[in-house]
């Protein structure tokens, strides 16, 4: 017997690690672990969205770091990422939602900026659900642009957090209430800096190919038993 989930993040995030390690513990190359990593995407995205009814949802899919990877590799990724953001798969796939790239996407190969764009001008009415995938992210650059930005409007000298917020890629958004890293590892890795400031981590042993919808169960339940504070004192156990 499952226990309800009464108590959700309105702001989910993900750092899908673990797709190398996972491949490599079953004797397959790399690539076959990125394979599977990119389909597992469509089951927890669907889970967040259509099960949980979770409106927003961050997925850190390619670092500004992971350009230092083998060619070989490189290509690979590419290739499944342009046939995963082809237009009309992503709204038949993901009805209701609007996608939102964090990063300088526009780096990728030319097939991949075409897709992505397409799919961002089909899908920029939808309201609903907001995907946000970190493409060619850092969270410091993320920062640094904002700042950029900022300077080129003239904004006046006295900067406040709405503000800078109104700069960043999730302008219209609320902040990550929680974030969930698969393989073990601890540590975020550069990924949303600014949205995670009070979000709620967590870090699975559960590498992201293998992180399925009983898992994310799991990890909504050890949300819904955390206690959120804030800095304040809430509580007999503050």
């Amino acid at each position: 017997m499952t226990t309800e989930l009464k108590k959700l993040p309105e702001h989910i995030g993900f750092i899908i690690d673990g797709n190398g390690r996972w491949a490599k513990e079953r004797g397959w190359p790399r690539n076959k672990g990125h394979q599977h990593g990119i389909k597992n995407l469509d089951v927890v995205i669907k889970e967040c969205f259509y099960h949980y009814n979770i409106p927003y949802v961050s997925i850190y899919c390619f670092s500004t770091e992971n350009w230092n990877r083998p060619k070989g590799e490189l290509d690979f990724l590419f290739k499944y990422f342009t046939e995963y953001l082809k237009a009309n798969n992503f709204v038949k796939k993901y009805p209701h939602v609007r996608l939102n790239i964090m990063g300088d996407y526009t780096k990728f190969p030319a097939a991949l900026v075409k897709n992505a764009r397409a799919v961002m001008e089909a899908t920029k009415n939808e309201t609903q659900y907001i995907l946000n995938l970190g493409l060619n992210y850092s969270g410091q650059d993320e920062i640094v642009r904002a700042v950029n930005q900022m300077l080129t409007d003239h904004v006046a000298p006295t900067v406040d957090r709405a503000t800078m917020e109104k700069y960043l890629y999730t302008h219209d958004q609320p902040l990550l209430d929680f974030v969930v890293r698969t393989s073990g590892e601890q540590r975020l890795s550069n990924f949303m800096l600014w949205q995670v400031s009070y979000a709620e981590l967590y870090f699975p042993k559960i590498y992201w190919p293998a992180f399925g919808a009983e898992d994310l169960y799991t990890a909504l339940l050890e949300y819904q038993n955390r206690h959120r504070r804030f800095g304040t004192i809430q509580g007999e156990d503050a």
